[in-house]
């Protein structure tokens, strides 16, 4: 055991919990919740909500490919699928899911009592169960869900029912709620460190969050002004994307993607920082070459602005464009290089064991990699032009969303769960759950770069017989991937939730590092009320 258990602070905390947290209970503690760790834990509980959401419209769209010939959907019906979908998974699932895991990690790891702004963080909460009722909701409206590709590109909105306004609401609430929760992590960060907590001595978790939330308050604006000027093109008479006013649909390509982008970053630069902070504990040594991983980080955050248009290589973009745009992408995953050989550094001759958190790692390093390469592949202009909206693309973003984001997400879930809930999870679950989602994530995704060489375009709710193979085991595996999900919250997650399982010691790993050690599982309802005193390396309280 640490010094921390003699901490006065520690002392007052446990008496704090005797006493009830002297604040509301029942729904109104989770209604009114200003608490890190109970907002963290709305968050999650949001997104994976969501995530269940999006998979069901994804088992439809996959349903409906698994035969040639149309079965189950008309094509419409598919367009509005695959369109909400990718809403539904980025703003509904992965960004939350994150945002979540920096509420609960973020005051714990460097030693503050809560985040900067608690009503606010509350706000940015609850803003969020209205846009996601907007958005799953406009499948009920007249004409159905939009149907425009979750890039919502013109002229399509334009030609949408009334969920069209529907969808633009709910994003521009999602972006309020987005902006509100990354002002509280740049706070937080900022100023409310425990003494001695200098930036370089932060954990990466902290680092990535904080280049992230920049990220966020920078184009999240841009994202709202391209679905204002779709909004006024559709009601209030302007011409912004529309031709036959002298508008150019192209121009919202241009505002859309210097939005998505970063937004790309936005959610992946937290799954590395969850990574950066579980092969070190896992491989029992240093992580190896901190100082290039912050400023990997920081690199991949500047660049991410300058690369948007390599999504429009076919746009008719003169040479000089495309060369400009083919090299910045390139530029872009060196930085990244950077950051995997780091974590292949620092599992070098460590003294490695593979619980669930490392598996994920691992398998995040691994798979993240291949989407890496095959990003790479689709950077270069004339290969991308033949690849261009075709299957291919489908299966790298997914290998970098699926395999990074969502990997990265599980990881850091049976990392800290033993924190959060106060039991262990069951190990011969979560690696039964890690061997499923892997497995069915490659028969799902792997076939699909065959499809996408062979031509086969996306968003298409038929298609000829050449395609029927590949097109059955993409659609067997994503089932397969589907129940390991439903699988890892009730064999899981639940049992962690209602206290089932050993109790966890409050350092449940034996390499990790960082003050959400020092104090007890589960962690109190309210910590370091009184900012700690840490040892030279930051990572320790002495008491």
């Amino acid at each position: 055991m640490s010094a921390v258990i003699d901490h006065p602070a520690h002392a007052a905390h446990h008496a704090h919990d005797a006493h009830g947290h002297h604040g509301p209970t029942g729904w109104r503690r989770w209604v009114y919740a200003t608490n890190h760790k109970d907002i963290g834990t709305l968050y999650m509980l949001f997104s994976f909500a969501m995530l269940m959401v999006g998979g069901v419209l994804a088992l439809l769209i996959r349903a409906e490919l698994f035969q040639p010939g149309l079965q189950l959907l008309n094509p419409e019906m598919f367009n509005q699928l695959t369109t909400m979908h990718g809403l539904i998974m980025v703003f509904g699932a992965i960004m939350p899911a994150f945002v979540g895991f920096a509420n609960w990690m973020i005051p714990l790891q460097i030693g503050a009592s809560d985040m900067a702004f608690a009503r606010m963080n509350n706000f940015s909460f609850w803003l969020m169960i209205p846009a996601a009722t907007l958005l799953v909701g406009s499948f009920f409206m007249p004409g159905g869900a939009p149907a425009a590709g979750w890039t919502l590109y013109a002229p399509l909105t334009l030609q949408m029912g009334p969920s069209m306004d529907a969808a633009i609401f709910a994003m521009h609430i999602l972006g309020a709620s987005s902006i509100m929760g990354s002002i509280n992590i740049i706070v937080t960060i900022l100023n409310m460190r425990a003494p001695g907590m200098t930036l370089m001595k932060m954990p990466l978790f902290c680092w990535t969050w904080l280049i992230t939330a920049y990220l966020l308050i920078a184009v999240m604006p841009v994202l709202a002004g391209a679905i204002t000027m779709t909004l006024t093109d559709r009601h209030f008479g302007t011409s912004f994307f529309n031709p036959a006013g002298g508008g150019d649909p192209v121009m919202y390509q241009h505002i859309f993607w210097f939005f998505g982008h970063p937004e790309v970053y936005i959610m992946i630069l937290p799954a590395f920082g969850i990574i950066s902070q579980i092969v070190p504990a896992f491989a029992r040594k240093k992580l190896f070459g901190y100082a290039s991983m912050v400023y990997a980080t920081s690199s991949i955050a500047i660049l991410s602005f300058i690369v948007w248009a390599h999504h429009m290589f076919t746009t008719g973009m003169p040479v000089t464009g495309q060369l400009f745009f083919m090299y910045a992408t390139m530029l872009i995953s060196v930085p990244t290089g950077v950051k995997i050989f780091n974590w292949v550094a620092t599992m070098w001759r460590g003294s490695m064991t593979f619980e669930t958190p490392m598996l994920f790692a691992v398998g995040f390093i691994f798979v993240f990699a291949i989407g890496g390469f095959t990003g790479l592949i689709v950077a270069v202009a004339p290969i991308d032009i033949q690849l261009q909206d075709t299957y291919y693309v489908v299966a790298h973003f997914h290998y970098v969303l699926v395999a990074g984001s969502l990997f990265a997400l599980f990881a850091g879930v049976y990392y800290w769960l033993p924190k959060w809930s106060g039991v262990m999870y069951n190990e011969t679950r979560g690696r039964i759950h890690f061997w499923a989602s892997m497995v069915f994530f490659n028969i799902t995704f792997f076939p699909m770069h065959f499809l996408g060489l062979a031509g086969m375009p996306r968003r298409y709710a038929d298609y000829p017989m050449q395609f029927a193979d590949f097109n059955a085991v993409a659609s067997i595996g994503a089932f397969g991937f589907g129940l390991a999900q439903v699988y890892f919250f009730l064999a899981v997650v639940l049992p962690c939730m209602r206290k089932q399982g050993e109790k966890a010691p409050q350092k449940p790993w034996e390499g990790a590092e960082g003050l959400e050690w020092e104090v007890p599982s589960p962690a109190p309802l309210h910590t370091f009320e009184t900012p700690p005193k840490l040892d030279a390396t930051a990572t320790r309280i002495i008491g």
